[in-house]
């Protein structure tokens, strides 16, 4: 019955001491830095050891060292307090609004076409969340996910999620881009292996597009004639107009960028030009209440 007493006589303040004790290495410091009277500390020692019945530490020379006991007890006392805190801040977020830090990886198609205008009216109604954006191309996406480098992911559906929570996001259309004076830029409509007599501007090689790209090519038995690679959808377009060359990206991604240097977009008739962008999570239930604000309000968006 030992759980039961645990639950009846343990208190915070002898969990943080106990923490303390082990952080400080001597009773004497852990008790100044909590602010309990030294003898004081060391009665609440006595006791949570009492009621364990199994030593917590071993005192020596050089201070006190945690007992096999001691290093289980230290685990599940740490996340208590971590838990106990959290909770503290998500309650104060009642009282002074939501406010918080997202971490957010997207590629590159999220970020020119969709995210500032979501973003700007997400945070438009949470001023006090922070969020921090990070460009990747799809797959390291879901992998800065995995590592823990952020909370909420966008990439396209067709990469490989590892059994990730993922949910849509958005729609688009991916269209060729090209001078006015190419001979398929009058055409309303064109089949990708029509553009593989052209030369090719080529996005990076980890980009959702380029791999979909090169696939097609493949699926036709011709090679893409890649004559340059280029970093993003702006410079591709400058290259377009340099006459470097035609492209491949999506039409909202056109409409900002390809439309104020005079190119034109072809629409592809291809069934893979026909994309759906993905939110990706490691686990929906472990978000923050502000990653999960966040994360609700981008679901909406489809």
């Amino acid at each position: 019955m030992l759980h039961k007493n645990l639950i009846r006589r343990l208190d915070l303040i002898t969990l943080k001491l106990f923490v303390a004790v082990y952080e400080e290495g001597t009773l004497t410091r852990a008790a100044a830095r909590e602010a309990i009277a030294t003898s004081a500390a060391s009665k609440r020692l006595m006791e949570l050891e009492e009621v364990l019945g199994i030593g917590l530490f071993v005192r020596n020379a050089k201070g006190m060292v945690l007992t096999a006991a001691g290093e289980t007890l230290l685990h599940h006392a740490r996340r208590m307090l971590s838990d106990l805190e959290k909770m503290g801040l998500e309650l104060d977020e009642h009282l002074q609004g939501m406010r918080g830090y997202v971490r957010m990886l997207a590629n590159l198609s999220a970020i020119i076409q969709f995210l500032p205008e979501d973003l700007h009216e997400f945070t438009t109604s949470h001023a006090l969340v922070k969020i921090d954006l990070e460009e990747r191309p799809s797959n390291g996406v879901v992998q800065g996910l995995i590592d823990g480098v952020a909370d909420i992911g966008i990439c396209s559906e067709d990469t490989d999620v590892q059994g990730l929570y993922s949910v849509p996001y958005r729609r688009d259309e991916l269209v060729v881009v090209m001078r006015p004076d190419h001979p398929l830029a009058k055409r309303e409509q064109v089949a990708f292996e029509d553009t593989l007599g052209s030369d090719h501007i080529g996005l990076h090689a980890a980009s959702s597009i380029n791999m979909r790209t090169h696939t097609a090519a493949r699926s036709h038995g011709r090679p893409l004639r890649v004559r340059i690679h280029v970093p993003g959808f702006d410079a591709m377009c400058r290259m377009v107009q340099a006459n470097m060359g035609i492209g491949v990206l999506p039409r909202r991604a056109f409409e900002l960028l390809g439309t104020p240097l005079g190119l034109t977009a072809v629409a592809l008739s291809d069934a893979w030009a026909q994309r759906t962008l993905i939110l990706v999570v490691r686990d929906k239930a472990a978000l923050s209440p502000v990653s999960l604000l966040l994360f609700e309000h981008l679901q909406r968006h489809l």
